[in-house]
């Protein structure tokens, strides 16, 4: 995700609310949903990356805070967008 500023730019188009906007919830949870897929899989060819895996653990944490504040904030944007995203919840 870090190598590749189109894929960056064509998610945040695709979540944001309006034009030019990133710092919404549901833009933050997409792109730290790319990333987090991303570190799980660059984890599955190096499984002794105990680095890379801390900033796996802590890119979940921060995803995890944000999904709590948007159910508190709104629900329907929530369920939309885990369903989008396919994420358990």
């Amino acid at each position: 995700m870090r190598r590749n500023p189109e894929a960056r730019q064509a998610v945040i188009e695709k979540y944001a609310r309006q034009p030019g906007d990133t710092g919404s919830p549901e833009v933050q949870i997409a792109l730290l949903t790319h990333r987090i897929n991303d570190l799980t899989e660059h984890l599955r060819i190096h499984k002794k990356d105990n680095h890379s895996l801390r900033g796996l653990l802590l890119l979940v944490g921060r995803r995890k805070r944000l999904l709590n504040y948007l159910s508190h904030i709104n629900i329907e944007r929530f369920r939309s967008l885990t369903d989008e995203l396919d994420l358990r919840r």
